[in-house]
């Protein structure tokens, strides 16, 4: 209570005291002064609502009321004559005497609430908050001074009370005056417009309102002082607030006035909006997109009822958003397809999105539409699905384009397979060798390819087997492929060395000039006869041979760059394979699939050839079961060619023989052939089969060198000699004229054998014919 010094008078002396103050601590009647007054004066006192303090100018008691008395606890008799620091905490003596002296020099009436903080003090030392009015009073005696001292712990507390909830407000709280005066504000105001406290209290309040809206803001400030009336917040008015640091924000305020002694006061509610409008900006952004969205856009309830319908959705199935608002979705979906709408609300109750659900739906008109359905359960914000979202899309035309171009690739496919047939020809039987063979298609694109594969009949117990694999798909491959199948068919049939065969394709792949076209090739020539396989291989997969009673092996090749590499020279090798031994020969299609490794396909290739049945196998049987372990699945594979080729069994009889080239030889020959003929049973083709021998041998002892070879074999159904040479011409059949001596020879082997050829070798060529038995 440092001001209550103010209040008190200056002392006086005692001599006055006990002259003016009565025992019942009222001034003393004097004599002949008039009475009446002052006991009119004590009852005033008495009847005061306050507790009255008297104070002379030595700061002593001078005259208290019960009033007082109540308030700090004391009797009258305790406080008077006593200096009134008394009642003033021990904290405040020092400068309470100062106040009480400065107050003698300045006297003047001081009202309650001069905006003091001034404590008292109780008998029991309890400190109480107090307002005092002081009032100077001018005697005969000297100056006393009046102190009114009210006590107010219950309104402090109300005000604390008040402060507590205004710093507890989740809002900025500005109280403002009649003038527009800042008076109070809470931490959150300091925290949302970056002010100080201090800098904001006594301010007008257009301190925290932008600039351009300065002048609006007095007039509508003015009208609400004449037009007092709540306000809530989010009163459809565009707010905006005016941060410390000139930075604008858009703000709600609510407003409430509130009527004080001091006057009306307005407590104004300021919230920063910035996330709501910026969220309400994208709410409608998406609003819009969605509502100017070309696929229909609805939503609906968890039970189907549909709570959103678009424009683009009253085009496409022509009902108005009022007729469909309310209706369940099933609606829309034809009534053979209701068990779907069932479904798929189900999947949305358990949270799960549906991406691009192809199906039916039914129009207004009740057409039929192909569409496109996305849909995706919405959330409340703990999570829980409460409804779902569907976005549709028309793709009848989609499905048509589709149907007609699967219809013209299935046209595409069938044309491109049947010209690959075509070009890949269809092998001959050839009698004694046992084939079996499969094509399979790639799965992609046009299904057509590179893979070829070919039998070659060439005579006296021989068959040529190509296969090759021109590298890549469609239709340019096929094409390529049927030039090189035609000229590698039309090489063999010439009866060259595989590694000649395959030297000449070189050529004939670089002359077609297709650019980085590779081309594997592999060329076996069998001779049934002795089981020897002549082979070149040219970039291809390894021949595999199953022989009975062993398991299958890699046939040994020497390892040739595929055709079209440049610059190679092909080498080849003879191996003897066992009678009835089965060669497996294959295009990559078969054992480089995706996800797989080549080296382990071809081990699972050679332990399902080592698993079949039979000995010897089932080729039909064995090339089904061969496909299906190495491709069980009908998709997603390359074309693939598969062929199985065994060797017959070796033949009832065979001799051989060689002869210098003189013309004794002639009649030798005739003689070794009549010999075997009449062992072999033999003896019906015997006139034939010397005729032609001698006329062969004839033109190996007139052209060509010597020694010369006789090989005879005989099978069920046929015999077939050979006559070999040192000489590479190859003779040719022509024409005699009448007086010719010579030219008749192969004239006559044309005519009476079954079958004839002549073929090179390393050291020169060989004749030979056959005749059926």
């Amino acid at each position: 209570m440092s001001d209550l010094a103010a209040a008190l008078p200056p002392p006086h002396s005692a001599g006055t005291l006990a002259r003016d103050v009565c025992p019942c601590g009222a001034p003393a009647p004097r004599a002949g002064g008039p009475g009446a007054a002052e006991e009119k004066f004590r009852g005033l006192l008495e009847a005061a609502p306050d507790a009255m303090v008297i104070v002379d100018d030595s700061g002593l008691i001078r005259l208290v009321n019960a009033q007082t008395e109540a308030l700090f606890g004391y009797r009258r008799e305790e406080l008077l004559g006593h200096p009134v620091e008394l009642l003033v905490p021990g904290r405040f003596h020092r400068h309470h005497t100062e106040h009480r002296d400065a107050y003698t020099h300045n006297q003047q009436v001081r009202p309650m609430g001069a905006g003091l903080d001034l404590y008292g003090l109780r008998k029991d030392g309890t400190e109480f908050p107090v307002e005092i009015s002081l009032s100077p009073l001018e005697t005969a005696d000297g100056l006393l001074v009046s102190a009114a001292v009210r006590d107010v712990s219950e309104r402090k507390a109300a005000e604390e009370r008040f402060r507590g909830l205004l710093e507890a407000a989740p809002d900025a709280m500005v109280i403002v005056d009649d003038s527009g005066l800042i008076r109070l504000v809470n931490a959150q105001t300091e925290a949302l417009f970056g002010y100080r406290r201090e800098e904001l209290l006594g301010h007008p309040v257009e301190l925290l309102v932008p600039g351009r809206f300065h002048r609006h803001h007095t007039e509508h400030r003015d009208a609400y002082t004449h037009n007092q009336q709540v306000r809530p917040m989010g009163a459809g008015l565009d707010l905006y607030g005016l941060r410390k640091d000139g930075t604008e924000f858009p703000v709600e305020i609510s407003l409430s006035p509130l009527e004080t002694a001091d006057g009306l006061l307005v407590s104004a509610a300021v919230r920063d909006v910035s996330e709501r409008k910026a969220a309400e900006e994208r709410i409608n952004e998406l609003a819009a997109l969605v509502e100017s969205s070309q696929d229909a856009i609805l939503a609906k309830t968890l039970d189907g009822h549909i709570t959103y319908w678009n424009a683009a959705a009253q085009r496409l199935y022509g009902f108005t958003a009022d007729e469909v608002l309310g209706r369940h979705v099933s609606v829309l979906a034809p009534p053979e397809r209701g068990h779907e709408i069932t479904a798929l609300l189900k999947r949305l109750r358990r949270g799960e999105k549906v991406e691009h659900f192809e199906t039916l739906r039914v129009t207004r008109s009740g057409g039929l539409l192909d569409v496109d359905v996305t849909l995706w359960p919405t959330r409340a914000r703990n999570g829980r699905v409460v409804g779902a979202c569907a976005i549709v899309r028309d793709i009848s035309d989609r499905k048509r384009a589709e149907a007609e171009l699967t219809e013209l690739l299935e046209q595409q496919r069938h044309i491109a397979l049947t010209l690959q047939r075509s070009l890949m020809g269809t092998p001959p039987a050839i009698p004694g060798l046992a084939t079996a063979s499969r094509y399979r298609p790639a799965t992609q694109g046009a299904g057509v390819g590179g893979d070829w594969f070919d039998l070659v009949p060439l005579g006296a117990g021989r068959v040529g087997v190509l296969i090759g694999d021109v590298m890549g798909r469609g239709l340019e491959a096929a094409a390529v492929m049927g030039q090189l199948r035609s000229a590698a068919h039309a090489l063999a049939k010439t009866g060259v060395q595989p590694r000649q065969l395959m030297q000449t394709m070189e050529s004939v792949v670089a002359d077609l000039d297709v650019p980085d076209q590779l081309v594997t090739c592999c060329y076996l020539v069998i001779a049934a006869d002795t089981g020897e396989v002549t082979m070149c291989s040219a970039g291809h997969l390894p021949v595999l041979v199953a022989a009975p009673g062993r398991s299958a092996q890699v046939l040994p090749a020497p390892v040739n760059a595929p055709l079209g590499v440049g610059g190679i020279i092909y080498e080849q090798c003879r191996t003897s394979v066992a009678p009835g031994a089965t060669l497996v020969l294959y295009t990559d299609g078969l054992i480089e699939t995706p996800g797989t490794d080549i080296e382990d396909q071809l081990t699972q290739l050679i332990a399902t050839l080592d698993q079949l049945p039979g000995t010897p196998p089932d080729l039909e049987a064995a090339a089904d079961h061969v496909l299906s372990t190495l491709l069980p699945d009908a998709d997603g594979h390359d074309d693939v060619t598969l062929l199985l080729t065994q060797l017959p069994a070796a033949p009832l009889a065979t001799v051989a023989t060689d002869l210098p080239a003189t013309a004794a030889s002639v009649p030798a020959g005739r003689d070794f052939l009549a010999k075997a003929l009449l062992a072999w049973d033999c003896e019906r083709t015997a006139d034939d089969a010397l005729l032609l021998l001698s006329e062969v041998l004839t033109n190996a002892v007139q052209h060509a060198l010597g020694p010369i070879g006789v090989h005879m074999c005989r099978t069920d159904t046929a015999l077939t000699v050979e006559v070999s040479d040192r000489s590479l011409h190859l003779p040719q059949p022509r024409l005699a004229a009448e007086d010719d001596e010579s030219g008749r020879g192969l004239l006559l082997v044309r005519a009476l054998a079954d079958d004839w050829g002549v073929r090179p070798t390393d050291d020169g060529k060989t004749t030979w014919f056959s005749l059926k038995l």
